[in-house]
């Protein structure tokens, strides 16, 4: 059997080759970087990468495929780089992370997740790969990472002032817009096009349909009644769609209603429609007032990781760092 080798390869050069796969570090293992003297090997890169992965592959073929997971290799690597300097940092101030800490966050973990049942949360570690005291390990440095950014930014104030929210405002106001949007029900008749005048006699059935509900008919109850879309049980109801939620012939056709209108029947294919307006909503910006909270809240959030970059770049700049 082959024992586990840790080589130096190019993690660049793993990244442009397609059909890499990252399944053998289980036999060969690289070093991805060197940090400060502590080594990020490939494993430890695929074990974070791979759901992300795994997420691409579904969503992505060929080369876009390729480039995405380059992508997220490089940015898992360079996260990993930060980590490994944030507990580097934590060591050199000689600060203490208590066990019972994560003791506690391990129970609360077999608690939220496996509901308390101790033996089912041992057995998933061991199909996993991993014992309790790496799993233990693992939730140490998690914590110990979390802790140094929060205290990193304890003292800083990062609370805009009122001038910043407004500016930002201001300068983002389609952030807010909300555009128009009608309220609608909708009824579907589908004809059959290997039945003769299959399509005549829907079409007259929702002539029919139309007529009952242009005269006090409850387009609701008709469309439970005849509706033969999914939206049939609610009452063919769609709630609020916008200019983007339907093809481009349903949404002129529901556009050009008014409150509490049916609008005319639309053939589209071998399927027939007859729309009703409940309500309209013409587009608008929503007032400052009403998301000044918001901002502020975004806004802080953007200073405190810029700080968080700017500590990590210090770190950076006097760490020795060489990557593969």
């Amino acid at each position: 059997m082959l024992q586990k080798i840790v080589c130096r390869v190019s993690f660049v050069a793993l990244l442009l080759v397609p059909g890499v796969a990252w399944a053998e570090a289980e036999v060969i293992d690289g070093i991805a970087a060197v940090v400060n003297g502590d080594v990020i090997t490939f494993s430890q890169v695929q074990e974070v990468a791979a759901p992300e992965e795994q997420s691409l592959k579904q969503q992505y073929t060929g080369q876009e495929l390729i480039d995405k997971i380059k992508e997220t290799r490089l940015a898992v690597l360079n996260d990993l780089i930060n980590r490994q300097l944030i507990l580097q940092e934590f060591k050199k101030k000689e600060y203490q992370l208590p066990d019972y800490v994560v003791e506690e966050q391990v129970q609360e973990i077999i608690k939220d997740e496996f509901g308390g049942d101790r033996q089912a949360f041992v057995r998933t570690l061991q199909a996993q790969g991993y014992s309790l005291n790496k799993f233990r390990d693992k939730e140490k440095e998690k914590i110990t990472v979390q802790v140094m950014r929060q205290n990193k930014l304890k003292d800083d104030n990062f609370t805009p002032s009122p001038e910043a929210v407004t500016a930002y405002y201001n300068a983002n106001k389609q952030e807010f817009a909300t555009p128009a949007q009608v309220k609608l029900r909708m009824i579907v008749l589908n004809s059959d096009p290997l039945v003769t005048d299959s399509a005549k006699t829907t079409k007259q059935m929702a002539d029919d349909i139309r007529d009952k509900a242009t005269h006090g008919g409850d387009f609701s109850t008709l469309a439970k009644t005849y509706s033969m879309d999914g939206t049939a049980e609610n009452g063919g109801d769609w709630g609020w769609v916008d200019e983007k939620t339907l093809n481009q012939d349903l949404t002129k056709t529901a556009f050009a209603l008014k409150k509490g209108e049916v609008s005319p029947v639309v053939q589209i294919g071998d399927s027939f429609y007859l729309l009703y307006c409940e309500d309209r909503k013409d587009p608008a910006i929503t007032a400052l007032n009403d998301v000044r909270d918001n901002i502020a809240k975004k806004l802080t959030q953007v200073e405190k990781q810029k700080a968080t970059q700017r500590w990590l770049d210090g770190l950076r700049e006097k760490a020795y760092i060489k990557v593969y």
